[in-house]
């Protein structure tokens, strides 16, 4: 069996640089039927991820109520092969309204995450998943029962690798202390608009730092234990490359020019540079892109092929916090 404590980067199929996010793989969030043209398009987005080297794939078993994982082993299913030469992994543990009586909650009791696994495989048609995450920290969580659940998946090849969404470092410290499976990523908003990630650090003993709701403290603890931190809407919804945003912050306008200036010099999309600022920080953080849209994917090619100078970096962190350091 493989070694779960190695860093993801070293297992048997090394992980890109970055992650195809794909929420958006099952059209909208309602009940109506799986079509042709959704998985084909589905195609058209797997097609442009692998044209640029990505071979890390992203759900969960919400995505548009379960229909993004039944549209992503119908892609399976039609690509000879490929379930060999990727990484896919999916999240559990949100009840959404309408799917059972009851309020929309969290849900990581045992026999929920085993029932979702279940679901996740049946709707992809495969035997396993790389990595299963829990997806948002549950108050009603009991850290023994999730490892007792996490250690039985594992043991039935059902799931090879674990990790967690949208967790700080003492809630995952708790969880590791109760499983016997290492939790090797954490998935959390990181982008040049949610720069909380960063201001987390800089902004140590200083007035500034009661506005930042980023945990403190969850960047170097991932560090420290090799967790491979993975940023979600790491392209802010377009703010920095395109789209206009009612209402968005005065300082996106300014940085949007700084992007813009820097893709010019450097010969590269706009949707490139905001995609290094991430990857520069050192604990070597790995996007999930979430769109579906062949041009899009394909306009992050050159991400891991350039590296911003600190001058560069800083002068979008400036930018986008609003401020000199």
């Amino acid at each position: 069996m493989t070694d779960l404590r190695l860093p993801l980067h070293q297992h048997q199929i090394p992980a890109s640089p970055l992650v195809l996010g794909c929420m958006r793989f099952g059209g909208e969030w309602d009940g109506l039927p799986i079509t042709d043209d959704l998985v084909l398009e589905g195609h058209h987005a797997v097609e442009a991820a692998l044209e640029i080297g990505i071979n890390h794939y992203d759900l969960a078993d919400i995505y548009t109520r379960g229909k993004a994982e039944h549209v992503f082993g119908r892609i399976l299913s039609e690509r000879h092969g490929l379930r060999e030469q990727i990484i896919i992994q999916s999240k559990c543990g949100i009840r959404l309204v309408g799917d059972d009586v009851g309020p929309q909650r969290y849900d990581s009791s045992g026999a929920h995450i085993q029932a979702s696994v279940d679901g996740i495989l049946t709707r992809l048609g495969v035997d396993y998943l790389d990595i299963l995450l829990l997806h948002r920290p549950d108050p009603l969580a009991h850290p023994q029962e999730i490892g007792e659940a996490l250690a039985r998946l594992h043991h039935s090849g059902k799931v090879r690798h674990f990790g967690v969404s949208n967790m700080g470092s003492e809630q995952i410290r708790l969880l590791q202390l109760n499983c016997t499976v290492p939790l090797i990523v954490n998935q959390l908003e990181m982008s040049l608009d949610k720069i909380g990630f960063v201001e987390a650090g800089v902004t140590v003993n200083r007035p500034q730092a009661k506005d930042n709701v980023f945990p403190y403290g969850t960047m170097e603890y991932c560090q420290a234990e090799h967790i491979q931190l993975q940023a979600w809407g790491p392209l802010a919804q377009g703010r920095f490359t395109g789209r206009v945003v009612e209402g968005q912050r005065p300082e996106i306008e300014h940085t949007v020019r700084v992007v813009h200036r820097i893709a010019g010099e450097r010969g590269v999309t706009a949707e490139s540079v905001v995609l290094a600022w991430l990857m520069k920080h050192p604990a070597g953080i790995q996007p999930v892109i979430g769109s579906i849209r062949p041009e899009r994917i394909r306009a992050c090619r050159d991400a891991t092929r350039i590296e911003l100078t600190r001058y560069e970096w800083y002068e979008l962190y400036s930018a986008s916090c609003g401020r000199r350091m």
